[in-house]
């Protein structure tokens, strides 16, 4: 374990924590220090079943955490990838909002606490076949920057770290064959998609790696930033 200021000894809340970026947050604050409290939406034994869809059910959720001790570290790594709108907004944005909302509650008055947002950079960058996910992370995304405005008098810090193309099984589940990797890597212009100038996929280590530091004191000074971390694929826009 390597101490970091403002991770290590706080107790942090993780969304999505059952696999792919979320898992790998859990392991990354586990190993600076940090208690963390696990939710997805299936209980496991080392994880609280906890739907975000559902409004009382975070409040539930989150009460039960704080019993044990204040929450200073929120991390929002739930989401779906998929075309239903329905079920990009419930999850990727009416998801979001509830335990962005919960979490201020406890936050506010303490007058400290760290909140990453793990959104997209389909959030801002067009995709062809991502209307629905692009438009749910981008509500994500312009919500927590409004919450963030919001909580920046009373000490907490709202973030947004928005990956590209990460290998988890989420994007291997749209691939239908190995070369559909490289077509990643490369891009595919007749479907107006930029490729990855760094000539590889993230893992999902690189995208926890920089929640960490957003959520760490390292990052005290940053708020409402939406950081890019997809190898360059949407050239920064």
């Amino acid at each position: 374990m390597v101490d970091v200021a403002g991770i290590t000894g706080r107790r942090a809340v993780v969304t999505g924590a059952a696999g792919g970026i979320g898992a790998a947050v859990v392991s990354a604050l586990r190993a600076a220090g940090a208690i963390v409290h696990q939710w997805d939406i299936a209980d496991t034994e080392d994880i609280r079943g906890v739907d975000i869809r559902d409004r009382h059910a975070v409040e539930h959720a989150w009460l039960s955490a704080e019993s044990a001790g204040p929450i200073d570290i929120l991390v929002s790594a739930a989401g779906v990838l998929s075309d239903d709108w329905d079920r990009c907004m419930a999850v990727n944005a009416t998801g979001v909002r509830n335990v962005l909302d919960v979490a201020a509650v406890t936050m506010k008055p303490r007058g400290r606490g760290a909140i990453v947002v793990v959104s997209s950079n389909a959030g801002a960058t067009p995709r062809t076949g991502l209307a629905a996910y692009g438009a749910s992370k981008a509500a994500a995304t312009s919500y927590a920057r409004s919450v963030g405005l919001m909580l920046a008098p009373n000490g907490i810090r709202v973030n947004i770290v928005s990956p590209g193309s990460t290998d988890t099984p989420m994007l291997r589940d749209m691939w239908r064959d190995p070369s559909d990797q490289d077509a990643v890597v490369a891009g595919t212009p007749d479907q107006f998609r930029l490729g990855i100038p760094i000539g590889r996929i993230a893992a999902p280590a690189d995208i926890a790696e920089t929640v960490v530091f957003m959520a760490s004191d390292a990052a005290r000074h940053v708020t409402l930033h939406d950081l890019r971390v997809d190898g360059g694929a949407t050239l920064d826009m």
